[in-house]
């Protein structure tokens, strides 16, 4: 799906020759043309050092490009804001809030959180299997409860465009399927459109609508996943999961098409 604009078709997100380069070093992301529509969960894979992480800071608005561009909805990308989710590697909640307040946190900032705020950030623990939790401090919380926690901090803006960066790296294999399950379960009931930093094939092939492929600093393949919706863990075991497994391990291998 595109979104209509000035009589032409725009896509949601689009990187257009975006390049930066820190201080001193080749580009980390080195010309890349790159498009997200409305709605789809697109994932970025790649190798530690390939850019992934630079890509995502440029999608947030956080770095801009030195040159190229960086549109969302037609315009560019100049700041981060409530158009926009963000969840890191780690948690990041505040110790001496309590995981309402966490989750508030966004709004917090902005103004003075409102029954309804408050009344939306319990829906979203609801939905996360938080809500006898909202009155814990982040201490008393295991890592995927506090991952949980971090999810409904990003998304109780609404946010139409929601940004990962491994979020769930430091998981154990279980919590992070279920982790995965109600990332993808909580963004289809809010159409929000996604962008997911792993290194992970697996992960990559059981979330993605499209996977894109990243490699010294270029998107160098990329594929749609035709597998079915909802994602269930036994589609782990089949033959079409693991095909798009080995194809996508073969073109890392050699580092692109």
């Amino acid at each position: 799906m595109r979104i209509e604009g000035a009589g032409t078709a725009v896509a949601f997100m689009e990187f257009k020759q975006a390049r930066f380069s820190y201080p001193g070093r080749v580009p980390v992301v080195d010309g890349v043309d790159w498009q997200v529509e409305v709605g789809e969960f697109h994932c970025l894979l790649g190798r530690s050092g390939c850019g992934k992480t630079t890509l995502l800071k440029l999608a947030a608005g956080l770095l801009r490009p030195q040159s190229g561009h960086v549109l969302l909805r037609g315009s560019e990308v100049a700041a981060p804001g409530p158009q926009l989710g963000f969840m890191f590697q780690a948690p990041t909640l505040l110790d001496w809030h309590t995981v309402i307040d966490n989750v508030l946190l966004p709004v917090s900032l902005q103004r003075k959180p409102t029954q309804q705020d408050r009344q939306a950030a319990m829906q979203l623990l609801e939905q996360l299997g938080l809500a006898g939790h909202a009155r814990l401090y982040p201490g008393q919380l295991s890592g995927g409860q506090q991952s949980r926690v971090a999810l409904a901090r990003a998304l109780v803006l609404e946010p139409p465009l929601l940004l990962l960066d491994e979020p769930f790296a430091a998981l154990d294999a279980i919590t992070r399927a279920e982790l995965q399950d109600d990332l993808l379960r909580t963004c289809q009931r809010h159409g929000t459109t996604v962008l997911f930093v792993t290194h992970d094939i697996n992960e990559a092939v059981y979330l993605g609508d499209r996977i894109a492929l990243m490699h010294g600093g270029r998107i160098v393949d990329d594929w749609s996943v035709e597998l079915p919706q909802p994602r269930q863990q036994s589609l782990r075991h089949g033959a079409a999961f693991n095909d798009y497994c080995a194809r996508i391990r073969a073109s890392m291998d050699r580092g692109g098409a």
